[in-house]
């Protein structure tokens, strides 16, 4: 048994760490968006982070819709149906399609929200412009989520990682040109429409990358092409997941529009904890896609004991990863908020928010990898159950007493969020646990 562990282990690791990269590497290019802001203006980089929330939740829905994939895609190649599983991608692309179209009508409504929600002007001006041009890039995301999935799949990950890296460079050089601008050659700064712009074009050049390696795997031969029923059971299992995904991202957003309505100090500050933590969380993001892979090949494969043991193991995996980021928030929590901004009164706000994000690290990695695992077992239903029971039957009731009742502002608001991605990861994880028992 120690050996076979020691092998699913490896395994799970060797698919983990490019797909930790790539998420990593998406994380650092709105990290670096952040950071090159903070040092544009505060108000700059507030705007962007309640855009980019506005953004995501409602991209987040898309999202979760296309993931059904992680589905229907591993469990395919674990059964050795190479060719169905090369027909879901058909089915997957023509529904990123579809649903990033839809998409992009409801995030350029979005900006109303901030008027409801009593956004200073300064920053809701910026917020809107940036919401704007961000759209543009919603559908180009959602082909990249179908594609990364089928080349997960197929343990085909290099490309993954090259294009990341490639797009990290070019953004940060378009971050550094277009936010700030170039006199001598006559680009006036941008502000929050160059990181919008920056982050777009790098978009569009990551999905051809992925178009062009999806085409190597499979030799360059036409896809089968997908029937109606083929992209209803690919919704089936992702609108849950979509649900899950906007509950989580939402409750963030909502976060995000109330520490904005504290103040422009308390919402840059927000902004730098929420860019730390998700940096963070995007390798739990990673081990839980890994672990979906995992779990759907052995699913595939009629065994579910297997099925277990590979759950548990990414579970374990995040917790080691997860805690190593919760002693460096800690620890350092000052000089690393101070990559955002050198505004003395922001870094003063940022710290104790990062102290409270050292204690959800266990369990925001928990929750991560244990919706990995149940996507890989087919249960999208059980994520979306327990995101709204955790973040809204407990955290969000627990963010407006500690942030208004008690006092305590944004630190309050960060509070109610650990209780929520705690509560959320007991019933995740239970979850998974009682439907692989024998």
């Amino acid at each position: 048994m120690i050996r076979g562990d020691a092998s699913e282990r490896r395994a799970l690791i060797a698919l983990a760490v490019p797909l930790v990269a790539q998420q990593l590497g998406f994380q650092l290019m709105g990290s670096v968006d952040a950071a090159w802001l903070g040092r544009y203006s505060d108000s700059a980089l507030a705007a962007a982070g309640v855009g980019n929330n506005l953004l995501f939740a409602i991209t987040s829905i898309g999202l979760g819709i296309v993931m059904g994939l992680d589905t229907v895609i591993p469990q395919a190649v674990g059964a050795g149906r190479t060719e169905d599983a090369r027909r879901y991608l058909h089915a997957g692309l023509r529904l990123a399609v579809l649903v990033g179209l839809a998409a992009t009508l409801v995030v350029l409504a979005t900006p109303l929200l901030l008027q409801v929600a009593d956004v200073p002007e300064v920053v809701a001006d910026e917020a809107r412009i940036y919401v704007y041009l961000r759209a543009i890039g919603v559908v180009p995301f959602l082909l990249s989520v179908a594609l990364r999935s089928y080349l997960a799949a197929r343990n085909v990950t290099r490309p993954l990682i090259i294009a990341v890296v490639v797009g990290n460079i070019a953004n940060a050089a378009l971050d550094a040109v277009l936010i700030f601008g170039v006199e001598s050659i006559g680009i006036p700064p941008l502000g929050v429409t160059g990181a919008a712009i920056a982050t777009v074009s790098v978009q569009i050049v990551i999905v051809v990358v992925y178009f062009a390696a999806a085409r190597g795997v499979d030799g360059g031969e036409p896809r089968p092409r997908s029937s109606r029923a083929d992209v209803v059971e690919i919704a089936r299992y992702g609108i849950p997941v979509g649900g899950q995904l906007f509950a989580e991202v939402g409750i963030f957003g909502v976060a995000t529009l109330l520490a904005a309505n504290l103040g422009t100090l308390p919402a840059a500050a927000h902004t730098i904890a929420l860019n730390l933590a998700s940096f963070t969380f995007s390798a739990a993001v990673g081990i839980g896609a890994a672990t979906s892979v995992r779990v759907g090949h052995a699913v595939g494969s009629g065994d579910l004991p297997l099925a277990r043991r590979r759950g548990l193991i990414g579970l374990r995996i995040g917790v080691v990863v997860m805690a190593s980021s919760a002693v460096m928030f800690l620890v350092i929590p000052g000089p690393i908020a101070r990559l955002f901004s050198d505004d003395p009164a922001v870094l003063a706000v940022t710290a104790p928010l990062l102290m409270v994000a050292a204690l959800f690290q266990l369990s925001d990695g928990a929750q991560a990898i244990g919706a990995g695992a149940l996507r890989g077992l087919g249960d999208t239903r059980a994520t979306l159950v327990g995101n709204v029971i955790g973040h809204y039957g407990v955290g969000l009731g627990v963010s407006l007493v500690c942030a208004y009742v008690l006092g305590l502002g944004v630190l309050g608001l960060w509070i109610g969020l650990s209780v929520g991605l705690t509560a959320t990861a007991v019933y995740l994880a239970s979850r998974f646990m009682i439907r692989t028992r024998s």
